[in-house]
């Protein structure tokens, strides 16, 4: 008898399965419902197939299934076993409310949004700090990819391995995570990843807070960024009546209370956005739903299309939180079409729990250290969603697939087939795209290959016709080590010099974490090579071998060295960053030996391979330098993801601020200088939401002493004489090169620009379709009342989503100088051409 009251009791004290399925009247299926227990936030959410499965323990329960545009549906079980159950959705069946006509014919919408307008604020700030758990499942899927990418073909073992088939069609990205996010206001956020998936990988994935929050002013997606810049204005944002019109299409009754459907449009094309649905519960004012969409005109960037969708469940009798939100977008570039789906699931609500004191803190997202341990059969037990068919063979396939490329058994077999795919070199693409092979073995393993030779021909008035060769091997030297080094040799065939220098770099992170980035770089490098006088080589060599071809512009000024140093450079995980750096240099004046431009006329411009400065003193002579350079860099604030074994700084809402100091050494090595420079800079991006994006960067330094030096050390500005190559954020865009180098005890310089990223210009007929942009800012350093330099600067970028065009007006000491207009890399492609901070510039002047 005590045997079967066990086997009883272990029976109902043991969760039970609930699945099934979710259809329209018509029979069709209903993606992404949303099921839950009524009465509580337990729930879970139907697949892209419509089925649904949840674990209860035996007993009695009311399950309520909705999704947006239906009838709630609610169904009572009593369960003891596993059961399986259908739920019908009906259309929702809208009863328009009789409509009160006012002087003005607004539609009755208008007054219900300004309720919701009045207590966004109070629903936004009326949880003071909550717990809940969340699992998320992020797909991404391709629907077609060609057969080239911007003439890079896709090899068919390349797409098997990708789990695609021979259309290209298939899933590339996908991965679950279970979470506990922790919010207290105002700024107090923590989500904890107790476990994560991914598809055929063993990495972490990537996983962000994904709260959309329709109750802030502005809507933030995708951390904002390149996808949309200014984020999206709330359609119960404070200033909403301004930005879309509303329509009442109806109301209809859940749980005793009325819930308005009101259809949202945007009053103007090409703004931040929104278009769809919003649900508003009557006489309480809060978001019951919504469903909205931002497309191409609404500025979104990269993708076509992102729609939102949000279900509202209540917590207690006063507080509704986010039960269920999906986040669709589609995307198609370059050929490629792929479609995502975001969804999260959130549950167990806790309001106003107990936080310790020390629980927030500068990491926001915490991975547990056995987040990626867990099996398949916890994962089958666990989540909310259940797989699509397609996801299952996925986790199949790929999983399979990486326990291939981990069993020692196979690797023989696998690095036979990595070396047959590689082929045979081919002497068209060593000239034209280099060489980049690996060298496979079961112990070691590395890269190696050569620069394109195409792309190392170069012309200049010194050497006249040049080739460089530059050489790489990659390898790892043990876990945590991995060693870089690149051969150079550079033949210049006018004055018959040969340079070749050899450069080693070593990473050193941490053994245990193969995924982290290098925390300590060293690099030693030495022989005999050219360099520009400014050594941030502010000038391409491209640019100046067609300028110099082309117009007989050599603005490129170069002498050789012979040198050898080392450099060290440790990044803290709290996000400083040490830099040292000593080095010798023997310094060698070189001279023109080529006068060759394609018109004879032109090479009458050619000038001598010395730069003409105002503030020169030094000869041109052969010395030698041993010099000392040590930087900081830091920015307050940090906030970090922490992984099991390391920790990844974010960013704040601080500016960056660095300091550099340089010391000429006397004496040592027969080091001829001798001379104390120092530099402080702060620098940031601030995103202004719909105004923008405001970039700066500040600098004060000089010289300590000036007891000798050559015109290598002195302080040099990135300037564009030839109109090329500048930097946008670190530099000038008129200003001839090394006019204006000196050895002041303080100068001052300041770079600023304020991208606006579609605003204004979203407002011009016709041309807003372009989606170029606006930008303005402003260049210049001051050292005193009689030396000093300004230019401003108009222009539009994101032309081709690569380009960039400025109209530019310099002064010198207060008088105009000049005058054109610089075109330039700057955009959504552009910008990441050379870096936010280092964008290229070439200009078409007059």
């Amino acid at each position: 008898m005590s045997g079967i009251l066990l086997v009883l009791s272990f029976h109902y004290g043991v969760a039970q399965k609930v699945s099934g399925v979710v259809k329209n009247e018509s029979g069709g299926l209903i993606s992404y419902a949303s099921i839950t227990v009524k009465g509580t936030t337990q729930g879970v959410s139907a697949n892209n197939i419509a089925a649904f499965s949840i674990s209860l323990l035996p007993g009695k329960y009311v399950l309520v299934c909705q999704h947006i545009g239906y009838a709630a549906q609610e169904k009572a079980i009593e369960i003891y076993k596993d059961t399986t159950i259908t739920f019908v959705l009906k259309d929702q069946q809208l009863l328009m409310k009789p409509v009160v006509v006012t002087n003005t014919g607004e539609n009755p919408a208008y007054a219900i949004i300004r309720q919701a307008i009045k207590k966004r604020s109070y629903y936004n700030n009326q949880v003071k700090k909550f717990r809940c758990d969340v699992y998320s499942k992020d797909v991404i899927k391709l629907r077609q990819l060609p057969e080239k990418i911007m003439g890079q073909k896709i090899e068919k073992e390349d797409r098997k391995s990708m789990g695609l088939d021979s259309s290209g069609n298939g899933i590339i990205y996908l991965s679950e995570a279970m979470s506990s996010i922790s919010r207290q206001l105002p700024n107090d956020f923590k989500m904890t990843v107790k476990n994560s998936r991914v598809s055929g990988s063993n990495s972490f994935g990537f996983t962000f807070p994904a709260f959309i929050n329709m109750y802030d002013n502005n809507v933030d997606i995708f951390n904002g960024g390149s996808f949309a810049a200014r984020g999206f204005v709330s359609p119960i944002a404070e200033g909403a009546l301004r930005f879309y019109n509303y329509k009442m299409m109806g109301t209809y009754q859940e749980n005793g209370k009325v819930i308005n459907t009101i259809k949202v449009t945007p009053k103007r094309k090409y703004e931040p956005l929104f278009t769809g649905v919003i649900n508003i519960v009557d006489e309480e004012w809060r978001i019951h739903s919504c469903d909205l969409m931002a497309t191409k005109a609404s500025q979104l960037q990269v993708v076509d299309t992102v729609q939102i969708s949000q279900l509202f469940v209540p917590v207690d009798n006063e507080v509704w939180r986010i039960k269920n939100q999906l986040i669709y977008f589609n995307v198609k570039i370059f050929g490629i079409d792929a479609v995502g789906n975001f969804l999260t699931v959130y549950s167990n609500y806790e309001l106003n729990p107990s936080f310790d004191k020390q629980y927030f803190n500068k990491v926001i997202i915490k991975y547990d250290s056995a987040v990626d341990k867990k099996s398949r059969s916890f994962w089958d037990t666990v989540r909310p969603v259940p797989l699509g068919v397609e996801e299952v063979q996925d986790y199949a396939y790929k999983d399979s697939l990486l326990k291939m490329k981990l069993d020692s058994a196979s690797v023989r077999n696998n690095i036979d087939s990595l070396k047959k795919r590689q082929g045979k070199i081919k002497l068209f693409s060593f000239v034209f795209g280099g060489v980049d092979r690996t060298h496979y073995s079961k112990q070691h393993s590395f890269n190696w290959g050569v620069k394109s030779i195409s792309s190392s021909v170069q012309y200049n008035t010194v050497e006249g016709a040049s080739l460089e060769l530059t050489g790489f091997v990659d390898k790892k030297i043990k876990k945590g080590i991995n060693m870089r080094i690149e051969p150079h040799f550079r033949y210049g065939f006018s004055n018959t010099h040969l340079n070749s220098w050899v450069e080693m770099m070593l990473g050193v992170g941490k053994a245990n974490d193969a995924q982290a980035p290098a925390s300590m770089k060293i690099n030693i490098s030495g022989g005999k090579k050219l360099s520009q006088f400014n050594d941030e080589n502010p000038i391409d060599q491209t640019v100046n071998s067609f300028s110099t071809l082309l117009e007989g512009k050599n603005e490129m000024k170069i002498f050789e060295k012979i040198f050898a140093g080392i450099s060290i450079q440790k990044r803290h995980e709290n996000g400083l960053k040490v830099k040292f750096k000593i080095g010798y240099e023997d310094r060698i004046p070189l001279y023109n030996t080529s006068t060759y431009t394609f018109s004879k006329k032109d090479s009458v411009r050619l000038t001598a391979n010395y730069p003409v400065c105002k503030n020169l003193s030094t000869p041109d002579v052969r010395h030698q330098a041993v010099l000392f350079d040590a930087s900081i860099s830091f920015k307050p604030g940090q906030r970090f993801i922490e992984f099991p074994n390391r920790k990844v700084a974010i960013g704040s809402k601080y500016p960056t601020f660095q300091i550099q100091y340089t010391k000429g050494i006397s004496g040592f090595l027969g080091s001829d200088v001798n001379y104390d420079k120092w530099k402080l800079e702060v620098y940031d991006d601030m995103q202004l939401k719909l105004a923008g994006t405001m970039k700066y960067r500040f600098s004060v330094g000089g010289f300590l002493n000036t007891n000798r030096l050559f015109f290598q050390d002195y302080n040099h500005f990135n300037s564009n004489s030839i109109r090329a190559t500048t930097a946008y954020l670190n530099g000038f865009q008129l200003m001839n090169s090394y006019v204006n180098s000196n050895t002041a005890a303080w100068c001052y310089e300041g770079h600023v620009e304020h991208h606006l990223n579609g605003l204004l210009t979203n407002k011009i007929p016709y041309f807003k379709k372009l989606n170029w942009h606006l930008v303005t800012g402003g260049n210049g350093y001051f050292i005193s009342n009689k030396d000093f330099y300004t230019e401003y600067f108009v222009g539009l970028e994101n032309i081709l989503k690569i380009f960039r065009l400025d109209f530019v007006v310099a002064h010198q000491n207060g008088k105009y100088l000049n005058s054109t207009i610089v075109v330039g890399a700057g955009g959504l492609l552009g910008s990441g051409l050379s870096g936010s901070d280092n964008n290229r510039s070439v200009s078409i002047g007059f």
